[in-house]
């Protein structure tokens, strides 16, 4: 069965080692690997920079990097880890809106969900449940979609 997978999560990450989002993800991304799956990420620090990273050292999946902006609009952290994994990715899609202010963030979210099957969230545990990632699972529910969620 192929799957289309949207990945978004927390921008707060440093209260884990690396090591920790690496077993994390082996144990959760790792399932869905396969070459004729496809993955969505967010081009910003955070989950979606370590969730790439992990992707293209560990899957043979397409990787697509969707910004609400431009791609030098996003903060050092993921521009770095999108050149880093540049042979990997797929495709970068670069919305342009005209302000990189919530409804551009929510607009790039529900553009991933849209186009997927499946949305795998790693929310901030105990984190507010008004978080851009909360509002990503959220549409997904809405369009009564598959949705795994493990808190970081």
């Amino acid at each position: 069965m192929t799957l289309t997978i949207t990945i978004t999560g927390t921008r707060s990450t440093g209260h884990h080692q690396l090591t920790w989002y690496t077993a994390l993800f082996a144990r959760y991304l790792g399932p869905f690997t396969d070459a004729a799956n496809r993955f969505y990420v967010g081009g910003a620090k955070g989950i979606d920079s370590l969730s790439l990273l992990w992707l293209a050292g560990h899957s043979k999946a397409p990787v697509t990097v969707v910004v609400p902006g431009t791609l030098d609009q996003q903060p050092a952290e993921a521009q770095q880890a999108v050149n880093h994994c540049r042979e990997r990715i797929s495709e970068v899609v670069e919305l342009r809106a005209p302000e990189l202010r919530t409804p551009a963030y929510y607009a790039r979210n529900r553009y991933m969900v849209d186009r997927s099957d499946m949305v795998i969230g790693f929310p901030l545990e105990g984190g507010e449940r008004t978080s851009g990632t909360w509002q990503t699972i959220n549409h997904a529910a809405e369009n009564q979609q598959a949705r795994l969620i493990v808190p970081v």
